[in-house]
């Protein structure tokens, strides 16, 4: 059963460094047969080219809701919104009725708890802790979290250097491993793509790929939602706002949504 899932950059595309061709090529290499795949940045060239700081995620809320507007209106059966922080997952799962939404991080917990006791969280600077540990907290995962491990380089950094990269995250996930217990490492960012390979055949536990693992967990629960109807509950937390408020608000109108 065909299905139809994009990838959306949580940030406009600004000044381009191939993100949008290389996560492209990536879910290429690894989607069925029958799934067909769109990658989007977020409306607009202006606006932060990273989300390491709450203002810079707050501003891209209203073009990020804008987008999964598009993808549900324009059929897709599940989108990805591409940032760790998973920023505005619920409120995404609130305005969509039939297409799957999935964020890398609560994807990727989901499979790093399947497979080991506990899992650590590989992060480029501490100040991504704080947050992304209330979401582990928020998922359900706090007794599964074996450690943060940081290795101080921003979003824009990890690809500068892949060598240094490679070595200096490949010490914390060792550290991880035989310190903290880890059973499993994350990569806590997507720009941390096309590292886990290596990693992962020299630290001997399985090593998360966040570009990777929310794609193949929202193919999964597109198969699910095609073949047996099963999606985002709406009678609880993702229950719509009225469409009567939105109206007569204008709300999507005035915020260009």
């Amino acid at each position: 059963m065909d299905k139809k899932i994009r990838w959306i950059i949580a940030h406009p595309l600004g000044k381009s460094d191939g993100f949008d061709k290389e996560i492209k090529m990536i879910l290429e290499s690894c989607k069925e047969k029958d799934t067909k795949i769109d990658v989007v940045a977020l409306n607009g060239r202006m606006g932060p080219e990273h989300l390491e700081y709450h203002f810079y995620e707050d501003m891209i809320l209203i073009p990020l809701m804008k987008k999964i507007r598009e993808s549900e209106e324009s059929g897709f059966d599940a989108s990805i919104i591409g940032c760790f922080y998973d920023p505005g997952l619920q409120t995404a799962r609130e305005i969509t009725n039939d297409m799957i939404v999935a964020g890398p991080a609560e994807s990727s917990m989901n499979l790093a708890s399947t497979y080991g006791h506990k899992f650590s969280i590989i992060v480029g600077r501490k100040k991504w802790i704080p947050q992304m540990e209330n979401n582990v907290v928020k998922y359900g995962f706090k007794d599964r979290l074996a450690s943060f491990r940081s290795v101080g380089l921003g979003v824009l950094d990890f690809h500068e250097d892949p060598e240094r990269t490679t070595r200096i995250i490949k010490e914390e996930a060792i550290k991880a491993v035989e310190e903290d217990q880890a059973e499993v490492i994350i990569l806590g960012c997507t720009k941390q793509y096309g590292f886990y390979k290596e990693l992962q055949e020299e630290i001997g536990v399985p090593v998360i790929d966040t570009v990777v693992a929310p794609f193949k967990f929202a193919e999964f629960l597109a198969e699910l939602k095609n073949r047996f109807d099963w999606k985002q509950s709406k009678i609880g937390g993702y229950e719509s706002p009225p469409q009567k408020e939105i109206r007569s608000w204008n709300l999507y109108k005035d915020y260009d949504i």
